[in-house]
């Protein structure tokens, strides 16, 4: 009933006694339909809705959760992008960008140990189009080297990607391949985290099964 309110408009009310019609909602068209053994209800025509249903079908449960998920994420990326105002570049070009910047200009500026920490922190932001290169059967090196000398034929100018069907650099924003700015930035800033606290890990002990048993012919003993 939530979820109709919100779709139609109006108010739920509790006795048609005392309604108004500053409290009815409007639907074009109300019909029940019968699809395998289940019955819907289709509320259509509305002229505000905030609130609607996906009706997904498919010829097994198995199709059917793959095309849940994918809309799912979809509409999710939606929202954070309107949410954000903005987007970056996909196809690993944002992490291709930052590695560049990282080991052209901030590593060239820093001295001592710390400039071992860039040059590490920028080796591992080319784990994304790395990675993308691997699972489309592409040679990792090659490619990464082609993006690279791409990106640096442009003078850094343009942000370049990986095409994944035919391996050749591309520039995501015109084909439209987008990612979500708060994903990149809690991506960034957790693996941030993480690795500063493996960092200050000495020791690493292992806890088993056999942890606080009592060793044979120990029973009794203080």
């Amino acid at each position: 009933m939530e979820r109709l309110t919100r779709a139609c408009g109006g108010s739920p009310i509790h006795s048609v006694e005392d309604m108004e019609a500053s409290q009815l909602g409007f639907a074009g068209k109300v019909s029940e339909v019968t699809i395998g053994e289940d019955k819907f209800t289709f509320v259509e025509e509305c002229r505000h809705p905030k609130s609607c249903t996906l009706l997904l079908r498919g010829p097994n449960q198995h199709t059917i959760d793959q095309t849940k998920d994918a809309v799912r994420d979809g509409l999710r990326a939606v929202k954070n992008a309107v949410e954000d105002g903005a987007a970056v570049p996909g196809a690993g070009a944002f992490e291709l960008a930052a590695a560049m910047h990282l080991k052209d200009t901030v590593a060239r500026s820093t001295k001592g140990r710390a400039k071992l920490g860039v040059e590490a922190y920028a080796e591992a932001m080319l784990v994304i189009p790395k990675t993308l290169a691997e699972n489309s059967g592409l040679d990792v090196q090659d490619s990464i080297l082609r993006l690279i000398d791409e990106r640096e034929a442009s003078g850094g100018t343009v942000a370049v990607g990986l095409d994944c069907e035919t391996g050749d650099p591309m520039v995501p924003a015109d084909e439209g391949v987008w990612d979500n700015v708060r994903v990149k930035r809690q991506c960034l800033h957790l693996s941030t985290v993480l690795a500063n606290q493996l960092l200050l890990v000495d020791e690493v002990m292992r806890a088993g099964k056999n942890m606080g048993k009592v060793p044979p012919g120990a029973e009794g003993v203080m």
